[in-house]
């Protein structure tokens, strides 16, 4: 009997974070002041996160302690299992193995807490009172709200608007770990007040946000601020996920020959691709595949050009380069709203850019419909984003059974859907709406990246 379930003991969560920033070919480019252009050092990123973060945020040592603290509450839910998945590959009539490792273990429900709970424990280090941020789908708002619980610390939520309308128990959720949650644009903030001005029916996006999140926390001493996505520390601590993948490959004697992981920011795709595609960077497995998984309604990868800009809406952070399809974009409201952010992390964008990881991008019916798949031989109702590479999955397996080739396919099951079950009763009742590339939204967008 084949071996569904492989399991490690609690002795086993990594004492290390990876950092692939040792392994690059070449250092990643400068973040540049919004201001005047140049380099930012540690002062300037220090009204909004703590010391030891930043650290992490410039560190090229490849790995990175992880606190006893922070291990401790990982081990509420880690390690988490690395399934094979047996009814879908016989569904499928593929040679093909499938793995993922399911992160929807966690109390929030997502991988997110892996880093949530670590930036909670560096900012209670510093002293720090309360934590501000933002959040798409409602998983990195849940995440931080669990972990500012657990650290004793106040967490002020700003969602994005058109999630917070069709998630409302994500909201609940972070209110029962006691955060307190806005829709945004919300009037708490000049930002999300100007942009209320200015288009009353906004659904909001992740680049708004973050500018109220920032906004608040740079307006308040006791306040630093924290984000889910995108910058380097928070890959960092993600790698806790794909470093517990690779010892249970070792267990079974396996290694993956093609990944996939959905990709908004980039830390579910990055945490448990990247201690792998370090492999691939050194020369180990020159071979690997290592695929990111986007929607075609917020395709940043697969078509935004690779330059400098914004973080956010109203320019306040600093200057990162990336894929990026301009700050002032706003998606649709598609069901996948982690999915729905303008960039992705420099450290994911450079590789993509070099080639070293490939992107594709889907339509969210197409999504969905391979998501059913899933749940109806796995079991297991993933969340939107995550069922962005369960359909790329899928057709590597059968594209397998084409070719006859016995590939091991891996993906990283980002979540569960229990707060979307809205997004499949559309898709149930035929009411689930595909939107094209918004390509003439993302040129003006575009029109506006910051003249370097």
């Amino acid at each position: 009997m084949e071996n569904t379930k492989i399991l490690l003991d609690e002795n086993e969560i990594p004492r290390k974070w990876y950092n692939i920033q040792a392994d690059l070919p070449t250092p990643l480019d400068p973040v540049l002041h919004p201001g005047t252009g140049e380099p930012i050092g540690p002062a300037d990123l220090a009204p909004l996160f703590p010391m030891e973060l930043i650290k992490q945020e410039v560190s090229t040592e490849r790995w990175i302690p992880i606190p006893d603290e922070v291990r401790e509450i990982y081990r509420l839910w880690r390690p988490t299992p690395l399934y094979r998945a047996l009814r879908l590959e016989k569904a499928l009539k593929t040679p093909a193995k499938i793995y993922y490792k399911w992160e929807g273990v966690s109390p929030p429900g997502s991988h997110k807490p892996n880093t949530a709970v670590a930036q909670a424990y560096y900012n209670m280090k510093e002293g720090v009172e309360r934590i501000s941020t933002e959040t798409g789908a409602g998983q990195w708002g849940s995440a931080l709200a669990f972990s500012t619980c657990l650290f004793g610390l106040d967490c002020t939520v700003y969602m994005v608007k058109a999630s917070y309308e069709q998630k409302p128990y994500r909201r609940v959720l972070m209110n029962i770990w006691g955060a307190e949650v806005f829709p945004s644009p919300s009037q708490k903030t000049n930002t999300g007040k100007k942009i209320l001005e200015d288009d009353p029916e906004t659904t909001g996006s992740l680049g708004i946000a973050i500018s109220e999140a920032i906004e608040d926390a740079a307006t308040h001493d006791n306040t630093k601020y924290s984000l889910g996505s995108v910058l380097n520390h928070v890959m960092l601590h993600q790698t806790v996920v794909g470093l517990e993948t690779k010892k249970q490959f070792e267990m079974i004697e396996e290694y993956p020959d093609v990944m996939f992981g959905c990709v908004g920011g980039g830390s579910n795709f990055s945490g448990a691709c990247f201690p792998f595609v370090g492999d691939k960077l050194t020369g180990k497995k020159p071979e690997l595949e290592a695929v990111a998984c986007e929607p075609t309604a917020c395709p940043t990868l697969t078509k935004g050009p690779y330059t400098y800009d914004f973080g956010d809406t109203a320019r306040l952070t600093p200057l990162l380069k990336m894929h990026t399809l301009g700050h002032d974009f706003v998606p649709e409201p598609i069901h996948a709203g982690g999915l729905r952010y303008h960039g992705d992390a420099p450290l994911l964008c450079k590789l993509v850019k070099e080639n070293s990881i490939g992107a594709v991008a889907y339509n969210q019916n197409e999504v969905f419909e391979a998501a059913l798949k899933f749940a109806r031989t796995e079991g297991i109702v993933v969340a939107p984003e995550t069922a962005h590479c369960v359909k790329a999955t899928i057709d590597e397996a059968i594209k397998c059974k084409k070719t006859g080739e016995d590939k091991t396919i891996f993906f990283a099951n980002s979540g569960h859907g229990h707060f979307d079950l809205a997004a499949y009763d559309a898709y149930l009742s035929g009411k689930l709406v595909d939107y094209a590339y918004p390509e003439e939204k993302i040129r003006e967008s575009l029109a506006n990246l910051p003249k370097m």
